[in-house]
């Protein structure tokens, strides 16, 4: 089967399509036909070995999928021959999602919401799982909440706006004057331009309960825009220990987050999906031997939503 692989760390010219076994399934996986996979900012920073999560190459990229069941081994209950289905295998371990094919464990995949294509659903799991994680499974939104989130029209940004809404949450968020129009169609009730607005000042009178951090470096401006015992979540500064030293002797709570595989909330994800609360932002694809095209664009940094790989 073919693959995106690399043999060293570097820029994306490292990445080059390969002829790989299949992989065999072993008792409580699937093989799975990949028809999209797509990229996330740890792909890029996997690549270049500024974050070796998965020690030295060779490996293969890739956690996000979205494909068909092509074989079930036995004992395996949930998913049969011929189901279409989305998820995150093994994250942070190697999940090798750039090929063809992706083993997996059962109980990481959900069910493709019908109303998505492949491309769609696989630009879902890995940022719509961070959001979901942070916001309803850490910080426990609900019917009127104010909610902050830094990076309103990236990967897991989207998706915050989007399921914070859901949860009947007040959203505000910030992104550049460009993206405006973008977040506010998601649902966003309020957005400031960071380059140009002081954040917690707008914020500092009404104050807000919870603040995502989906870029990093806003821990200390966010304190006075939280109310006392209100949580900074980051996805970025998780194990910054100072700076949950000062947030927490300011009266707020910190939380840093790392997304874990999850079919149950891929399954919450799933039927917001379905009854269009949730909608994937696709700005680009790129056939799967375009992948050193498509880190570039990642990279960056000027993305809106997600990229995805067709496969």
């Amino acid at each position: 089967m073919r693959a995106i692989t690399q043999h060293a760390f570097g820029n994306p010219d490292v990445l080059e399509v390969a002829e790989v076994p299949k992989p065999v399934p072993i008792p409580s996986e699937v093989l799975v036909r990949v028809h999209a996979a797509s990229i996330n900012p740890v792909d890029t920073y996997v690549r270049s070995g500024a974050f070796p999560l998965l020690g030295e190459p060779p490996f293969i990229l890739g956690w996000d999928i979205s494909g068909v069941v092509e074989e079930v081994v036995p004992g395996v209950t949930r998913f049969g021959v011929g189901d279409e289905v989305f998820g995150m295998p093994f994250f942070p371990r190697a999940g090798s999602a750039f090929a063809d094919y992706v083993a997996v464990p059962s109980r990481q995949l959900a069910m493709k919401p019908v109303n998505l294509t492949h491309i769609e659903a696989a630009s879902v799991p890995l940022a719509g799982l961070t959001a979901w994680q942070a916001l309803v499974d850490t910080a426990g939104v609900t019917e009127g909440d104010r909610v902050l989130i830094h990076g309103g029209a990236g990967g897991v940004g989207h998706f915050a706006i989007q399921i914070a809404k859901a949860r009947c949450a007040h959203v505000t968020t910030t992104a550049s004057s460009a993206k405006h129009e973008f977040v506010k169609d998601l649902g966003a009730d309020e957005v400031i331009d960071y380059r140009t607005a002081d954040f917690a000042r707008r914020l500092r009178e009404t104050g807000v309960d919870v603040v995502l951090d989906a870029v990093g470096g806003y821990g200390d401006a966010s304190i006075a825009a939280l109310r006392p015992g209100g949580r900074f979540i980051t996805i970025v500064e998780r194990t910054d220990r100072d700076l949950a030293r000062r947030i927490e002797a300011a009266g707020r709570r910190f939380a840093g987050v790392t997304v874990e595989p999850d079919h149950t909330g891929l399954e919450r994800l799933a039927a917001l999906a379905t009854n269009g609360a949730l909608r994937p932002h696709i700005q680009q694809t790129f056939p799967l031997a375009e992948s050193a095209e498509a880190h570039r664009l990642v990279e960056s940094g000027r993305t809106v939503g997600k990229i995805v790989l067709t496969v």
